[in-house]
């Protein structure tokens, strides 16, 4: 019987992988950079400014006085799911005169978290409408603020209106844990639409 050592060129090379991206959009405010952050296995790309009175007029911060800085273009980072998921996370500004910025950095994604706030959850509405319109799968995350008020998830999707198979979670941004169950909830349901896809043609 021969032996032989197996040169190195004979074992297969590790897989790749997969690389998704997953939009962070919401209205002003609602925790978009503090759940990138809390999550990103790197030191997140952002391009925060600080507020300044010439902006008051333009950029609202009721229920939110305590904000002293705002997104300007994005935030970046990544996170690791398992060996063979790999998350590119995009937060989106949310202000208003930013949106623009939005179609570019929706190009390409898998799908999206909505962030929410109980305090002012009619700013949510615009970000719903935006994914709704251009077919991208969305998990709307209410963000637990300390002073905010719990409402039952059901509550909420009846006052976003909401069509029931999109998931709608609580979370708090600022724990890691919490922000990647609400990326594991976009990246299944967005697989799920998918698988749906065929059928509903």
């Amino acid at each position: 019987m021969v032996f032989g050592r197996s040169k190195r060129g004979d074992r297969p090379a590790p897989a790749e992988p997969v690389t998704l991206k997953i939009l962070v959009a919401g209205g002003f405010g609602v925790g978009k950079t503090t759940l990138v952050g809390a999550v990103s296995e790197i030191r997140p790309l952002r391009t925060e400014e600080v507020l300044t009175e010439a902006s008051r007029p333009v950029d609202s911060i009721a229920g939110v006085e305590a904000k002293s800085t705002t997104t300007v273009a994005m935030d970046f980072g990544r996170i690791t799911i398992n060996d063979g998921l790999v998350l590119y996370l995009f937060g989106t500004p949310g202000q208003d005169r930013f949106w623009f910025l939005w179609d570019e950095l929706a190009t390409g994604a898998l799908g999206a978290v909505v962030l929410a706030d109980t305090r002012r959850l009619e700013n949510s509405f615009a970000a719903i409408d935006y994914f709704e319109r251009r077919g991208i799968p969305f998990t709307v995350a209410v963000n637990c603020f300390d002073d905010a008020e719990r409402y039952p998830v059901e509550t909420v999707r009846e006052a976003l209106d909401l069509d029931g198979g999109i998931p709608v979670l609580l979370c708090d941004a600022r724990q890691r844990e919490s922000a990647r169950d609400v990326l594991i909830s976009v990246v299944e349901h967005a697989m799920h639409t998918a698988a749906r896809a065929p059928a509903d043609r």
